[in-house]
């Protein structure tokens, strides 16, 4: 049976390509979506990748994925930092998640070197570009094989 992954994007990732390229850089989110589903399918992976604006979908997709996934890995975007519900519902997740950021949010404005959600995750990557992702699948992929949470 294949590892099942959940990818979920927050506010504004829809815009990759468009938005500021200094912190976000060129890469378009089709471009994103389509450069994780090669990468997962050549690893034997079956992945989801969900993107919203609206925080109640995210904690929805959360807390479904529950019982449909074996890790999930969440760039909540600016959720990150106001997000209550969010980090509530990762508390519940009971499986490997990884907090991922395109940009280095430590290296941003101070509103972004807080996030909500970082001590309940098992893991983070930021500041990797779109990179990240391909990394996010591929430590999930090993903490589901070693057995880590």
């Amino acid at each position: 049976m294949a590892t099942k992954i959940l990818i979920i994007n927050g506010p504004n990732l829809n815009l990759l390509g468009e938005r500021e390229e200094n912190h976000y850089g060129k890469t378009t989110f089709e471009d994103l979506k389509k450069d994780c589903h090669a990468y997962a399918k050549n690893k034997g992976i079956e992945l989801i990748f969900k993107q919203t604006n609206i925080e109640g979908e995210i904690v929805s997709l959360i807390q479904e994925s529950n019982k449909k996934f074996d890790g999930l890995i969440i760039n909540a975007a600016g959720y990150t930092h106001t997000s209550v519900a969010i980090r509530d519902a990762l508390v519940i997740f009971k499986k490997p998640s990884i907090e991922l950021h395109i940009s280095n949010i430590y290296k941003r404005e101070e509103f972004r070197h807080k996030s909500m959600i970082s001590d309940v995750v098992t893991g983070i990557i930021c500041g990797l570009g779109t990179k990240g992702y391909i990394l996010a699948i591929n430590a999930m992929n090993e903490l589901l094989k070693n057995g880590n949470r």
